[in-house]
């Protein structure tokens, strides 16, 4: 039976000259130097990087009896996987990679070779996740997929959350083992009976069709097929496969975490009314902070997510521009007396977050809604 899902509602006719502004400066900004908003040559070149970076190490685990070296290419492979999920598919699935849609379906179907579902990606992260932001009940990203962790102040508390500044990281690594293992399953009926399957245009036939050739193609292919002819000890793919799994999870988790989960960010409950107290776009700048913005390198290897304050404002702009419209937004909020959250360096934002992480274990940590 379906349930009916009634969703928080943003005030109205508020920060109108701040939007309307913003979005003709970055229009204004491509329209200007005449290029599109989506890839370019370099998302291109970066796409080919990180799909090689996954494959072609997990390629070589059938060609090496070497226990060390199989080890090592499992590793290798876990930081191409982490490389998609960040700066590829996470831009198809936005819808940001390319003006063709079927470019977009193609890229965003990767994911299914990552071990997760296209469909679910986009219902958690597009339709909940980026629109309301930390907003409790409805942002699964600050929902713990256990009750070890608190991730909002209007979460229960408990008392070991006393303790989860020191062993929160070490659940990070499950991040993507848990799409592979349950996480999918789970999210399909949550979702279905939502009916936020349906609002993306599929049935739920298909939709679990979808799910359940998507986990056995990619455990033929990850699992079955070393299993059966790579010529280390069967145990030692396993280990590798696991390997895998971790350091992308970890990966992904320690670049997410940081941008959102943070003392300076806001943690919003709709309660009774429904009602969130900003309108949608300034939601995110108070939900949404940058980090370690000034490394090149970094802001490539991350796919620009670094830049969350401007993929949270413009989610079907490609990464690759981040970088050049955050000028824009960060002046265009000063402007407006608004916030523009960022942390000087990846690490100082991970200690922000470890710092959130142990007030959020305080029985009495205050709300954070900074209105």
């Amino acid at each position: 039976m379906q349930e009916s899902f009634t969703t928080p509602k943003f005030a109205r006719n508020v920060n109108i000259e701040f939007n309307k502004t913003l979005n003709e400066r970055v229009s204004a900004y491509f329209s200007q130097r005449k290029i599109s908003k989506h890839a370019n040559v370099n998302m291109v070149v970066k796409t080919v990087f990180m799909l090689a970076l996954y494959f072609v190490p997990f390629v070589f685990t059938f060609y090496t009896d070497l226990i060390w070296l199989t080890l090592l290419l499992w590793f290798v492979s876990g930081l191409g996987m982490a490389g998609i999920g960040l700066a590829v598919m996470h831009d198809a699935n936005h819808g940001a990679y390319s003006s063709n849609q079927k470019v977009n379906f193609l890229v965003g179907a990767v994911l299914n070779l990552l071990g997760g579902n296209p469909t679910n990606w986009k219902i958690q992260h597009n339709v909940l996740h980026h629109t309301f932001t930390n907003v409790e009940g409805f942002d699964e990203d600050i929902d713990a997929p256990v009750k070890l962790l608190r991730f909002s102040p209007h979460t229960a508390w408990r008392p070991v959350h006393r303790f989860q500044y020191l062993y929160a990281w070490f659940f990070y690594p499950l991040m993507t083992i848990m799409w592979f293992a349950t996480k999918d399953y789970k999210q399909a009926v949550r979702y279905s009976k939502k009916g936020l399957v349906t609002s993306q245009g599929k049935s739920l036939a298909s939709h679990w069709t979808s799910i359940i050739l998507g986990k056995i193609i990619y455990a033929a292919i990850f699992l079955a097929l070393p299993l059966i002819f790579a010529p280390v000890f069967w145990p030692y793919v396993l280990l590798g496969f696991v390997i895998k799994q971790f350091v992308s999870g970890t990966i992904l988790a320690l670049i997410f975490q940081p941008a959102h989960v943070i003392p300076d960010t806001s943690f919003e409950n709709p309660g009774d009314s429904g009602d969130i107290q900003s309108d949608a776009k300034v939601h995110q700048l108070l939900t949404t902070a940058n980090y370690g913005v000034k490394s090149r390198w970094f802001t490539w290897l991350v796919g620009g997510l670094n830049y969350q304050v401007e993929h949270h404002l413009f989610p079907t702009i490609c990464h690759v521009h981040y970088r050049g419209i955050s000028e824009i937004v960060r002046n265009t909020a000063k402007e407006y007396n608004l916030p523009y959250y960022t942390n000087k360096s990846f690490f100082s934002a991970l200690k922000a977050h470890g710092k959130m992480l142990r007030m959020l274990g305080q029985k009495d940590c205050p709300e954070f809604v900074h209105i």
